[in-house]
């Protein structure tokens, strides 16, 4: 006889005192249409009473799945991104009945073959693998063969499906929106060298430069916080030759355009900046900032769909999500 958990109930305790049969009590059990409702109120009442619940591992070895995917997770989640990624998961996860289990990997443990192997123990039907930084098993790794894996990344994987923003589209986009408005001297500033964002969003930077035959200048970095931008502003504050300041998130952009405007220079007359992210919106009133944003919540949605309905096919997808540009009052046209 299957037991509840947790209870010494079973089910033919249950359909004894809802006086129906075992069988029926299974299908209320179940989630099966099978059962006129006042026979499934009552039964569901008699589970009420006698505290039973129904066993998930064996209501999910009989449908051959747990209704569960994986999410494995290192760096910030409370990120702008990340944040909004996850609620991408989580929403769509809900949609079709599924739940989501998660672990979070400390930094220095964030490999890809390890979130897998503590994963892979778990109840769930596939994998999501978000990690902050470039994991050094990369190139590596190899997903186990029942297990469904969704990598977000922006680098494509030989054996897994990836999804990520479009980082560099993102940085052509900035580095075109300003060059259509005259400037030629386009400064870059980074967050965390090590993240994927800042990878890509500066290679983006630099071949968006290259390609238009611009000057390309050593960025900066600071720790994707508004601090790390004024400290940097100041520098760049006193580069006479720079019009634009491309900043990878809008933080940074934050503080670089205060600590311009306390060197004395106007924003955007003087110098135009632009963030990523449009974090921003309903946190400071008559927002200014020039910024791209990404559709987050769709990225997360689709790594849902990818871990759930895995692509047939040897070449695992590679899926890079485009995002907007949002113009504010930040970006003029270059006076030099």
């Amino acid at each position: 006889m299957a037991h509840g958990s947790g209870t010494g109930a079973s089910l033919a305790d249950v359909a004894k005192l809802a006086k129906v049969s075992t069988q029926t009590a299974s299908r209320v059990a179940n989630g099966s249409d099978a059962v006129r409702p006042d026979t499934r109120k009552r039964v569901l009442a008699a589970m009420a009473e006698l505290g039973y619940r129904p066993s998930f591992a064996a209501r999910s070895l009989r449908a051959g799945n747990y209704r569960s995917i994986g999410l494995s997770m290192s760096g910030d989640m409370s990120a702008t991104g990340r944040r909004y990624q996850l609620e991408g998961i989580t929403t769509a996860a809900a949609r079709q009945g599924y739940a989501i289990t998660l672990q979070q990997l400390a930094d220095d443990a964030a490999t890809l073959g390890e979130a897998s192997r503590r994963m892979v123990s778990l109840p769930v039907d596939g994998q999501i693998l978000y990690l902050g930084a470039t994991p050094p098993d990369f190139a590596t790794f190899e997903p186990p063969q029942a297990l469904p894996t969704v990598i977000i990344s922006t680098q494509h994987h030989p054996y897994c499906a990836t999804i990520s923003n479009d980082q560099m589209g993102c940085s052509v986009s900035i580095v075109d929106h300003f060059i259509q408005r005259g400037h030629r001297e386009i400064r870059f500033v980074g967050g965390r060298r090590e993240s994927y964002a800042n990878i890509s969003r500066q290679k983006g930077w630099e071949q968006a430069l290259r390609m238009r035959g611009l000057h390309v200048v050593e960025p900066l970095h600071g720790d994707w916080t508004a601090d790390s931008g004024y400290e940097i502003g100041m520098q760049l504050a006193s580069d006479k030759s720079c019009t634009a300041i491309y900043a990878s998130n809008d933080a940074i952009a934050v503080g670089i355009i205060y600590a311009l405007r306390d060197a004395g220079l106007r924003v955007p007359q003087d110098v135009s900046v632009i963030g990523v992210d449009d974090s921003l919106v309903g946190l400071i009133p008559h927002l200014e900032l020039s910024s791209y944003r990404f559709n987050d919540a769709q990225v997360g949605a689709l790594a849902f769909d990818l871990a759930t309905n895995p692509p047939e096919g040897k070449e695992p997808p590679h899926i890079l999500v485009p995002g907007t540009l949002v113009e504010r009052s930040t970006v003029a046209l270059a006076n030099r």
